[in-house]
């Protein structure tokens, strides 16, 4: 009784302490948009940008000026950009939509870009804020026939399954139009994991009073502020189910669980819409198997809105598709570990190899059975499956589940989602327009996917942990809310097993947080080919495909096939035709970049501004341009069936052209003679790759090799202090630019 009467009397002396430090009494305002710097872009630097993005290779300058964007932008208003940015994980603090308008104009001399904050964090207010702050910042921009920037309202519909037949993927929705009238009252959500996820906190009730003032008594506000948010999102009801999206109120959350839900709600709102996927291949929610099989289906797939796909981000290269595996499947559609090939060991195969490493006895029968269990433990769980080993660490795992060749690639790589291996679906059972088998036909581009309100972040390798997603614990107590909470404890030999579904912790303890921080680069761009930087010119542009891809650097790219009549059909065009096509590709490599910010940045927005928001550093071009090394062009075929294999028909690369080290950029011709033999629909598309240079996480998790070129140790880039936080980790890479397609089908096919 003695014990109990003096911890009540602890827990009473702890709550008097805090009420007379600001717990009882705290006011914590509410998240608000910010405040947008009134002061135009300068006209010289913006007539220079259009300049500098105008001529071609071969100095026509006839195809009209490329401009550059990022249509994948969230701000703090995201709940999971919220929790990054919160000090505690080495985060900058709240970035309002005010600044992401800011940071395209002053910062990343941006041409576009598009807000998509996670519908699932967003109540009515915050959406509220977004569309004034969007419209305010074409407003200050300037005239709509000549802004200096063009904003998007949008938001991102999150959708995860636990399973690959429950898993869509996140895509972004880009309205054309602000007008209130003219969009969606509210944001519609993908439902499910992520709606709870972002609602869901698993903090015992004391964590929730007392873990701000242990975490991070300084920003304690900032964390209480995060409690005080995810109550306002509980506190919105669901809208009513069957009922027409214009005829629900306006406050209330609309949910769509899957594409063919969300095309639908947005036919009824009318109006012109994009819908983007992105982050296909990122296995840090993606469960292993993952296909887009099941998304290839009239039900599942709108060719009128879902025209483009993101190649990269800053979240990794989704491009490339590889034939290995991280899970196989049996006669019976039992799960099965593959085995270990050269060039990819998959995890569950890395977590038998640890086991197999505890065992007093490794051929014993007791320890074969460990083996073939823990296997099993890990497949069952899905993208958690490194909570099924007790006492690991992330240096344990080597380089599993990564795509050890690929460039900048996604963490736990998902080759079956790749966007090499979309393209190359075709389901016959179903048809497209022309009453063809139906198929993907998308347009390629890149953009950031940042979280802090930082659009176009990758025009310089620099501010590891503010221009990427790279974030970390700031101390031990922190490290165990966020990370370590999930992770099983006890007889280290012994294999767990963990489940997803009901599980109380939260994303970021089920997930490997740590092992991505390695997979974190600063971000892709999209590029437009347009004859004016206005609103409708570059809607039509993204409407057409006339689009491309680029892993931050700008380049320009240009590839179009030339029509035996003279005619030039650019990136994105869909034709007709059985005679022998030849293309065309001129490529120039981005102007390289000097330190710190343009003159008139400073003279808008001055240095304390600069330092806030930009990290002290802008695109800021010189006069040279990085030669391009080479172009390279893929040919991808169709699927007869959904059942052919994929490998076969992604040639990649189908030809190579040295490019001239002259940094006057490269120009080549090719045909295929082959075409006409082919028997069926081929896309091809030109990828042109810039001289390496210094990249942030470059090297992702930094492999020791041995003689036989298998990885035996690794070196992470962690986000916390376990790597110096000024460390870049910098590592050479070939920035490259990604062409949308052409795609070419006979006649009758």
């Amino acid at each position: 009784m003695k014990t109990r009467n003096k911890v009540l009397t602890g827990l009473l002396v702890g709550l008097v302490a805090l009420g007379g430090i600001g717990w009882w009494d705290r006011q914590v305002a509410p998240e608000a948009a910010g405040a947008l710097s009134a002061a135009r872009v300068d006209p010289d630097s913006l007539r220079q940008r259009g300049e500098q993005h105008r001529a071609a290779p071969d100095g026509s300058g006839a195809d009209g000026q490329v401009l550059f964007g990022d249509l994948h932008v969230h701000t703090t208003f995201s709940m999971d950009a919220f929790v990054w940015a919160l000090p505690l994980m080495h985060g900058p603090g709240a970035r309002p939509p005010a600044d992401a308008c800011d940071y395209a104009r002053y910062c990343s001399a941006l041409d576009f870009y598009g807000h998509t904050d996670h519908s699932e964090s967003l109540t009515p207010r915050h959406w509220s804020m977004i569309k004034d702050t969007v419209r305010a910042c074409n407003q200050a921009a300037g005239p709509a026939d000549n802004p200096d920037l063009v904003a998007f309202l949008g938001w991102e519909w999150t959708q995860m399954g636990n399973t690959p037949d429950s898993h869509y993927g996140h895509k972004n929705v880009i309205l054309k139009e602000t007008a209130e009238e003219r969009v969606p009252a509210r944001p519609i959500i993908a439902g499910g994991l992520a709606f709870k996820a972002m609602r869901h906190d698993p903090q015992p009730p004391l964590d929730k009073l007392f873990g701000p003032y242990l975490a991070d008594f300084e920003h304690r506000d900032q964390q209480f502020l995060q409690q005080d948010k995810r109550q306002e999102l509980v506190e919105i009801p669901a809208c009513a189910e069957g009922v027409n999206s214009r005829e629900l109120p306006a406050n209330c959350i609309e949910a769509a669980e899957t594409p063919g839900a969300l095309f639908r709600k947005l036919d009824e709102w009318g109006g012109e819409a994009l819908v983007i996927p992105h982050g296909s291949t990122w296995g840090y929610y993606t469960p292993p198997g993952s296909s887009w099989e099941k998304q290839l289906s009239r039900k599942e797939h709108d060719p009128k809105r879902q025209k483009l796909i993101e190649i990269f981000s800053g979240h990794g290269n989704s491009e490339e598709y590889r034939d290995w595996k991280a899970v196989a499947y049996d006669a019976d559609g039992g799960m099965v570990c593959p085995e270990a090939t050269p060039d990819y060991l998959p995890c569950c195969q890395r977590a038998a190899q640890i086991i197999r490493s505890r065992c007093g006895e490794p051929d014993s029968a007791e320890c074969k059975s460990k083996v073939e269990t823990v296997k099993r433990n890990y497949l069952k769980a899905g993208r958690a499956g490194q909570l099924t080993v007790a006492d690991v660490k992330p240096e344990d795992w080597l380089n599993c589940g990564q795509c050890t060749d690929c460039f900048q690639p996604a963490f736990n790589y998902r080759q079956g989602s790749s966007v090499q291996a979309i393209m190359a679906l075709s389901n016959p059972t179903e048809k497209d327009e022309d009453g063809g088998p139906l198929r993907f036909r998308f347009g390629f581009i890149g953009s950031s996917d940042n979280h802090a309100a930082e659009a176009g972040t990758g025009f310089k390798q620099v501010g590891r942990h503010s221009a990427t997603e790279t974030r970390g614990a700031l101390n031990a107590l922190v490290q165990q809310r966020f990370v370590e909470r999930a992770k099983p404890t006890g007889d280290p030999a012994t294999p767990r097993e963990f489940s997803l579904e009901g599980s109380p912790y939260n994303f970021l303890q089920v997930n490997e947080t740590e092992r991505q921080s390695s997979f974190f680069y600063t971000g892709g761009l999209v590029a437009v080919h347009a004859p004016h930087r206005d609103r409708d010119s570059i809607w039509n542009a993204l409407q057409r495909k006339e689009v491309y891809g680029t892993s931050g650097p700008r380049m320009l790219l240009w590839f179009d096939l030339l029509g035996s009549d003279g005619q030039r059909h650019p990136m994105g065009s869909e034709l007709v035709g059985a005679e022998v096509p030849r293309f065309k590709v001129r490529a120039l490599g981005a102007y390289e970049q000097k330190p710190g910010c343009p003159a008139w940045t400073e003279a808008a927005i001055g240095p304390q501004r600069i330092q806030e928001l930009c990290g002290g550093d802008c695109y800021n071009p010189g006069d040279v341009r990085t030669p391009i090394e080479r172009i390279e062009i893929v040919r991808i075929q169709r699927q007869k069936d959904l059942h052919d294999p994929l490998k076969p028909l992604i040639q990649d690369p189908w030809k190579t052209f040295a490019c001239a080290e002259s940094g006057q950029g490269c120009s080549v011709e090719f045909s295929d003679p082959d075409y006409p033999g082919l028997g069926g629909e081929a896309l091809y598309y030109a990828r042109a790759v810039q001289r390496a240079e210094p990249t942030i996480n470059g090297a992702q998790l930094r492999c020791e090799y041995d003689e036989q070129g298998q990885c035996i140790a690794v070196k992470p880039c962690h986000g916390d202090t376990r790597t110096p936080l000024d460390d870049q980790c910098l590592a050479d890479v070939q920035h490259r630019a990604w062409s949308s397609p052409i795609f070419i089908r006979p006649a009758g096919s």
